[in-house]
Order: C-alpha cells, then structure tokens, then sequence
C-alpha cells in the first residue's frame, strides 16, 4: 500500500508533460502542467502516505525511468565553474554517488537516523551529494551559507546540538577553533584535495566507499532538515521540516509554480544556505524530472549571468529582485540573446515594478514574482496564464488558504490591510514547517485562531491578487497614515540616481515618525551637488506615489547593512535612528 500511495505520487506529479509551445506576445504562455489558474486551484490534491522518503520515492524513481529509456536525453545535474570545469550526471550517476555518500555517513561518521548534519559548501556538487545523502540516511540536514563567521558557525553547531560538519578549506579552521566548545560534534568531513588533520576527506572517501546502501524507510511527518532564518531582528531560530512538508509539499513550487517537464533546464542563483535553495535547486526542478543547472561564480556578476543565460540551453531562471535589479542596470544586457530562456521567476523580496518592466524590455520575458518564507513553500504566486500586475505578488498557490486578518484573526475584506495569514485548522496544510525548534513559545506566537500569522503585512485587491506591504514591524505610522517601506522604495529606485535604498521609520516630534530613505548612489551621481539632489529625489516620490508617503528625510550612505542571505536590515538603521533621536 506504502508503494502503492507513493507510485501515485510519482505519476501524478512528474509524467512529463505535452511539448513546450512558444510564444512571444507577453502574458500568452500556455502553462505546461494546467490549463488555467482556476483549475488548478480547484483540482490541486496531494495524498500524503504514511512512508515517505524524496530519494527513494522520486529519485530512485526518476532513475528508473532513466533506465528504461523514457526520459529525455537531459543531465539530472549540470554544473559548471567558469573555468572550463564541468560535470553531468544523470538521474542513475546521482544514485549511485549518493549511496556511496549515504555509507560514509553512517559507516565513517557512525551517525543513525535522526542525528544532525550541518552542511555548510558552496555551489560545488558535493553540495547536492550531501543533500540526497542525507535523505536517504535519514539523518536531519543543516545547510549554512559560506559567510558564516566563526561566532555564527559556533552559536549554530551548539543550539542545533550538531553530531557532524562538512565543510571545505575555507571555513575549516574556523570550525576547529571552535568545535571544542561543541560537545555534541564527533565528525568533521572536508572537501578538499588536501589532507587535514582531525577531519576525514571527503573526496578520498568517495573513491573507496561501497555504492551499497538501502535508503532508509521514513515516516512522511519525520524531521528532514532544519533551516535558520537569516536573523533580521534578533538571533537566527531554527525552522524544522519534515520529509513531507518540503519533499512532498515543493511540488507545488515545481509542477506549478515553476511549470517544469523533465525537459527543462532549471538554473537557480540562490546561495546553498538558504532554504530557496532547497526549493528551486533540489525538490522542485527533481519532483518534475527536470535538470539542476549550477553555474560556481566566486561572486554574482552581471556579465557572466548574462553570458550563461546566452550560452546554455536555460529554460528557467530564478533569481532575487537584487540580482534582476543589476542585470537591468547592465550596458550589455542588450547585447544577449536568451535562445532557450522561456520562464523567468523572481522571490525573496519583493521585486519593484520598474525592473520588471525593464526586463521585459530588454529581453521580452516577463517576471513571475512568488511569495514564500522558509517556514512554508509557495504562499502566493504569478502563475503563467495569469494576467501579472506588476508590484503584485499573485494569487494563493493550491497548498494554502490564504486571507488577510485583522489583530483578532478576523478575515478582512478586499483593499483593507492586514496580517497574511494561512489557514491551520481544522486540518493543517502540507507544506508548513513544523515548528521553531526548541522555542515553544516563538511557534505559539505565530498563531491567530485558525491561522497561522506570516509576519508579514499586505492587502486583497477585488480581483483575488495580494500586494505586500511590509513586515509587521516594518511599517512607519505618521501623521495618523500607515506607510509600507516597499512602496516607497519602488518610487526611489525608478530614479536614475539610486542603486538601491532601504526606508524606514524616523523620529518626528510633531508628526511622531516621518519617512527617512538611507540611499546608495550609482557612481555617476557621487559627485553632485547632495542637498540639490536630495531635493529632486524627494520631489520624484512625491510625483510618483502619494505625496505623504515622499521621505523627509534623506541620507546618502556607501552600503546597506545586510543580513548574509543579502536582505536588508531595516530593523538596525531603525534602531539607528531611534537611538539617536
């Protein structure tokens, strides 16, 4: 029966679909996986079975079907380093690797089922490896970004109680600075072509590891991964996922979302520490057969983005509104042609109108913005079919319920602003994490009657669409008026001056707060006069949005303090300015 549910899971979700039809009229595209976004919302079930493992069910699947010959002729895993390094493999390589990883860490590193990994690696595909390793182990993963310092590296190994690392040359001795105040930690694994003492080296391991390994039979609702949150208001909390929450629950994100075939070449830019990652560079493009493209860049640069985007059959890209932002503002951006490009989406914070409209331009595609947070997959989503408001972030994906609440959890109505909030009871959906590990207090917080609140506040238009605002603790109230961040930063940056900018509260005695906008210059305007400009920046916002919304006050800054996912950290510029009020 277990096989059975799972069998279904498997054809249902990932049968690849009819062959793409192209078109270049924009909002035309004819999803591949639906029909239109109402059916979809109306049709959308997924089974849950009680035994539920993603490297058995759905990659060892996959491999079967590779076998038969009754895939495509299409890498599983595509990764490249600029360096002319370049690596393949196919759904049945990706098994056979990953076993022998799997025996590395219950042989070599003694580690049972349950037991924690931390992962911390660049874009390299011994990233992947562990992933799937993990999984098949049943051990709990951990991914961290490479721009831990030492002090996060140590307060992460011990409140997540750690039993082994893995790591590469450049974090290493920060982890053995510290691993003596982690008790918990009893392995070290490295990826390195060099030895080092204390640590076992991966890369030498793998050549003699035995590929015999039976992937471990776990419940659906068991811990699969902890993920921190990136820590824009207080010490980053641990999110925990089970083997159903994001390996069942991510095929909304692929089959819909994402709208992949096992055709497709799927390349996401998110750094390996983040959940996203999890989202759009393993379980989505995977559940739908697809390839994961890597491209390993040192650091994000437009140029090279461009060129890979040009060179490489790429049908699908996902990036931040960040990284959209600097490939708008490339000279070049013109000069390349995406061939193979057909399907281009945009998360993690919102993404403003004007790069939107750019990119289009420049290229003829169109961005398909989606709203999710670590703790859950898709929330909301410009799925293709749709008509796209720009600056909105879509209707509800089919894993949620999704309504604006008042502060007692009533529903509010079209156009008035709220709390986002999904619907938990009676019956919680697939798709939710489920909870913040070892903080009780935190989970309990998060809910608001039969709703679980997001933190994060926007509004309903008549239409079914939802517009965010801001977070919860992100909105400036002033002069009796309610200002999201997001909209005045999407008036600001259409300004030709402006690299980018962060708007927050500041202190006011007559108005109690008023606006103030801590602005990057784009190098060309450095050197003008900055009371003159200020003056024109504050008179385009007035001309572009509601004039109470324009900032009184302007400070022109070299960076913004950023969280190392690269989110804004509002929360310490407002804490700037109060404190010095």
């Amino acid at each position: 029966m277990v096989m059975l549910l799972c069998a279904k899971y498997f054809q249902r979700l990932a049968i690849p679909g009819p062959l793409r039809v192209l078109y270049k009229d924009y909002g035309t595209v004819t999803p591949q996986n639906f029909s239109n976004y109402e059916s979809m919302k109306r049709d959308f079930k997924l089974e849950i079975p009680e035994y539920f493992n993603f490297a058995k069910d759905v990659l060892d699947q996959w491999s079967s079907v590779e076998k038969a010959g009754q895939r495509l002729c299409n890498p599983a895993f595509w990764w490249i380093d600029g360096n002319g390094r370049e690596v393949r493999w196919g759904f049945e390589e990706l098994g056979y690797l990953s076993r022998k990883f799997a025996n590395i860490l219950t042989e070599a590193c003694s580690l049972q089922r349950g037991d924690r990994v931390m992962l911390i690696l660049p874009k390299i595909p011994e990233w992947w490896l562990a992933n799937v390793a993990c999984l098949r182990t049943g051990t709990v993963l951990i991914p961290g970004t490479t721009q831990l310092t030492q002090k996060d590296i140590l307060y992460r190994l011990q409140s997540s109680k750690v039993k082994c690392i893995i790591t590469d040359d450049a974090l290493a001795p920060a982890v053995d600075t510290v691993a003596a105040k982690c008790e918990n930690l009893s392995s070290k694994l490295i990826v390195s072509q060099h030895s080092r003492e204390g640590w076992g080296n991966l890369k030498e391991m793998m050549k003699y590891a035995s590929d015999n390994h039976t992937c471990v039979n776990t419940k659906h609702n068991e811990m699969m991964a902890i993920y921190f949150t990136s820590g824009t208001t207080g010490p980053p909390k641990m999110i925990g996922h089970t083997h159903s929450s994001f390996g069942l629950g991510l095929s909304v994100n692929g089959r819909f979302w994402l709208d992949l075939t096992n055709s497709d070449v799927m390349w996401n830019t998110s750094d390996t520490g983040w959940a996203k990652s999890s989202w759009s560079s393993v379980f989505s493009p995977w559940t739908q057969g697809a390839c994961v493209f890597v491209h390993h860049l040192p650091r994000f640069e437009s140029t090279s983005i461009l060129q890979t985007l040009s060179k490489f059959p790429i049908t699908v890209f996902c990036s931040a509104p960040t990284a959209y932002r600097m490939l708008v503002q490339s000279d070049t951006a013109r000069s390349y042609k995406f061939k193979s490009l057909q399907h281009c989406v945009s998360a993690g914070e919102p993404i403003n109108p004007e790069v939107m409209e750019q990119w289009r331009r420049k290229t003829g595609l169109d961005i398909y913005e989606g709203y999710g947070q670590t703790e859950t997959v898709l929330i909301c989503g410009n799925f293709k079919g749709m008509k796209i408001k720009p600056g909105s972030m879509g209707k509800p994906s089919p894993a949620f319920n999704v309504k604006i609440l008042d502060e007692n959890g009533v529903i509010l109505p079209p156009g008035q602003e709220g709390d986002i909030g999904i619907q938990v009871l009676p019956d919680r959906p697939l798709g939710l994490f489920t909870h913040y590990v070892d903080n009780p207090s935190k989970t309990t917080s998060t809910l608001r009657g039969n709703f679980y609140v997001t933190g994060d506040r926007g509004y309903m238009d008549e239409d079914g669409y939802f517009w965010f605002v801001a977070r919860s603790d992100d909105i400036i109230l002033s002069s009796g008026y309610r200002i999201g961040p997001f909209e005045v930063e999407s008036a600001l940056i259409e300004h030709p001056s402006i690299a980018e900018s962060a708007v927050v509260s500041s202190p006011d005695p007559i108005r109690g707060e008023v606006v103030k906008a801590f602005i990057v210059l784009n190098a060309d305007y450095k050197s003008h006069d900055q009371e003159q400009l200020k003056k024109e920046i504050q008179e385009h916002v007035k001309k572009t949005t509601a004039p109470y919304k324009y900032p009184r006050k302007v400070e022109f800054i070299e960076e913004l303090p950023k969280t190392v996912s690269g989110k804004v950290k509002r929360s310490e510029l407002r804490k700037k300015e109060w404190q010095t009020a």
